[in-house]
């Protein structure tokens, strides 16, 4: 990986694990949450070994996050996962909705904003929470999906390989920011410690306001 760029964030984290439909677009939207230090997509929950996209048995379709917690707190990660897709919606067991808990705290929590969320929207929420299990990183031209549609930068970031994808902490910023999560405002704030010099930022800064406003999609 290009070693100007802010890829390695070395501090103490928690883990995160969400699963809200394709899972493209909670790439992008957790990606720019500050706090977030790293993010990757895969299958978790079933019983196959080593599921893959074509053959993905009875897992499903996830996002796993590493977070700072002094910077950002789960509930504001569960806030954002009630607010992303429909969870009252039935999907297939691929799309299906899920809490991925990591340790009793998160339970509590997860399950004291389900019976939120039912009272607000006066709907039965099909979202099921249950314990983290083994999370398989999907393959590498599911990560950063966004970002990696834009070659030239993904070279100039040197991002190479399913590792650096899954670890680079500018990579998970810059998937979200591309697609106008967050905003320039934001962007601005942090690009210096990014590593990214004026004519990056200026491309950055036009795609964020060409694409902001618009849902996430996949």
């Amino acid at each position: 990986m290009a070693s100007s760029f802010l890829h390695k964030v070395d501090i103490p984290f928690k883990k995160a694990t969400f699963a809200l439909g394709c899972f493209w677009a909670p790439d992008s939207i957790y990606g720019v949450v500050k706090g977030v230090l790293r993010t990757r997509v895969g299958y978790t929950g079933g019983t196959k070994a080593a599921p893959t996209y074509r053959d993905l048995g009875d897992h499903t379709e996830a996002i796993d996050i590493d977070f700072d917690p002094n910077t950002v707190t789960y509930e504001k990660l569960l806030k954002i996962f009630w607010a992303s897709h429909n969870p009252a919606s039935a999907s297939s067991k691929q799309y299906s909705s899920f809490i991925y808990y990591h340790d009793d705290e998160q339970k509590d929590l997860a399950t004291k904003t389900l019976k939120a969320q039912e009272a607000k929207s006066k709907k039965t929420v099909l979202t099921k929470i249950v314990p983290a299990t083994e999370f398989f990183v999907a393959e590498d031209y599911h990560q950063k999906y966004r970002l990696q549609q834009h070659r030239e930068m993904s070279k100039l970031l040197g991002l190479s390989s399913t590792e650096d994808l899954v670890n680079s902490h500018i990579a998970a910023r810059l998937n979200g920011y591309i697609v106008g999560r967050a905003g320039v405002k934001q962007f601005d704030e942090e690009s210096a410690a990014l590593g990214i010099d004026e004519n990056l930022a200026k491309e950055i800064r036009r795609l964020i306001q060409k694409n902001e406003g618009n849902g996430p999609s996949c």
